[in-house]
């Protein structure tokens, strides 16, 4: 795009300030040194990630953080039951029923949730018995979370007469308040 001038004759192409131009190399490039970490040769870095999965020592970190991962859960799920309230409506309803389906599944595919960790590096089985063992108490934990839930509410039958049509609903002998009794 040529520039006209005020006289009305063309002027040679003008670059903006803003502009770069690319197409032409400069006298000074010099080379960057590489920076800390790499290497020029990518087997070595191939190698360090191959490694880095077999070791021993990292499978058994991560199989602890994936065991304890219910646990991780149980402030989770207490918040939840606090707000979510007693009172017998679907949203209390709903959490309920997701606290106590999602570890029942999980219960279920504890074989398939630690496959990745039962072989070690070179093919020789690693003993994962405790991480299962714990993954199993941390789900149990989040069950019986919701199964106690289910009793504040008053959805689980623990009385004869929820059982019997002709047993009278138990009556209370007393009623504390403020550490006071009342008959």
């Amino acid at each position: 795009m040529a520039a006209v001038d005020k006289t009305g004759g063309k002027m040679a192409r003008v670059k903006a300030r803003w502009q770069l131009d690319f197409s032409s190399k400069s006298g000074q490039s010099a080379e960057l040194p590489s920076p800390p970490g790499y290497s020029a040769g990518g087997n070595a870095l191939v190698h360090a990630e191959g490694s880095r999965e077999a070791d021993p020592n990292l499978k058994i970190k991560r199989s602890w953080d994936l065991a304890l991962g219910p646990f991780k859960q149980v402030p989770m799920n207490l918040f939840i039951m606090y707000m979510s309230g007693n009172s017998i409506s679907i949203f209390p309803i709903m959490m309920v029923v997701m606290m106590m389906v999602r570890p029942l599944k999980t219960l279920f595919s504890v074989k398939q949730t630690f496959k990745g960790f039962e072989v070690g590096a070179n093919g020789v089985g690693v003993n994962i018995i405790g991480q299962k063992l714990v993954f199993i108490l941390g789900n149990l934990a989040n069950v019986a979370l919701a199964m106690y839930k289910c009793h504040s509410m008053g959805l689980l039958p623990t009385h004869k007469s929820d059982w019997l049509a002709f047993a009278d609903p138990l009556v209370r002998a007393e009623y504390g308040m403020g550490g006071m009794g009342f008959n």
